[in-house]
């Protein structure tokens, strides 16, 4: 069977922080709000998603009801990202040598991100690494998003690989959870601004730099 590596993207392969949350900001200035958010300090939130950067807003701007502005700001925010995706997003040092290193070594490799999926392509293209990947599956791709199984098991079908001899990297609880839910062992990286919260996570592995993905791929799939 082909062993399977399943790649998180926000906060596992790139720090996309600086344009969520330059985008959260620009659907509060929209929505004629302060913008609340500021990069380095609510990285963390940034990688749980859009809707948990405008709900982080309206709690620090004291607004009552945070789902209103997650209701009329996410749509605002994600148009205001997909202008600007890559302006100070970045790859993690040497995660593309280790990515390229698992293919080599016959992996079957994929994205499960709860990202919009036409989002996730166009920043895995923009940074030309699209083609490693065999699949990519977004927060849209199915009716269930991360926490459920339901996607990484897709990303590793589309990937060709095999759910039993499958992996997750990922950097925060929800891609625990969902490495739990579909029954498989889960890295997650240290080196994000959640690095010391992952510890407490129990993953099978943690990864502390991309330089050691060889090592903990085969630690989790002997």
């Amino acid at each position: 069977m082909r062993r399977t590596a399943i790649f998180d993207l926000d906060g596992t392969l790139a720090d996309t922080a600086g344009d969520l949350i330059a985008a959260a900001n620009a659907a509060l200035v929209a929505m004629e709000l302060d913008p609340a958010l500021v990069h380095g300090r609510d990285d963390a939130t940034a990688f749980r998603g859009g809707r948990a950067m405008l709900e982080l807003a309206a709690q620090r701007l004291g607004l009552g009801d945070g789902a209103v502005i997650v209701e009329r700001g996410y749509p605002l925010l994600l148009e205001a990202y997909g202008d600007a995706i890559d302006v100070h997003t970045y790859l993690y040092p040497g995660a593309v040598e280790a990515v390229k290193r698992l293919r080599d070594q016959g992996f079957a490799l994929g994205v499960c991100t709860n990202k919009p999926e036409a989002l996730a392509l166009r920043l895995l293209d923009r940074f030309d690494i699209l083609d490693l990947f065999g699949s990519v599956v977004g927060a849209d791709t199915l009716p269930l998003r991360k926490p459920d199984a339901a996607p990484y098991i897709a990303a590793v079908d589309r990937a060709g690989g095999a759910l039993s001899r499958s992996f997750l990297l990922g950097d925060t609880e929800t891609d625990r959870k969902t490495a739990r839910a579909a029954g498989v062992p889960c890295a997650l990286v240290t080196f994000g601004p959640g690095g010391d919260v992952v510890r407490g996570l129990e993953p099978e592995a943690l990864l502390e730099h991309f330089d050691d993905l060889d090592a903990v791929a085969a630690q989790l799939l002997p």
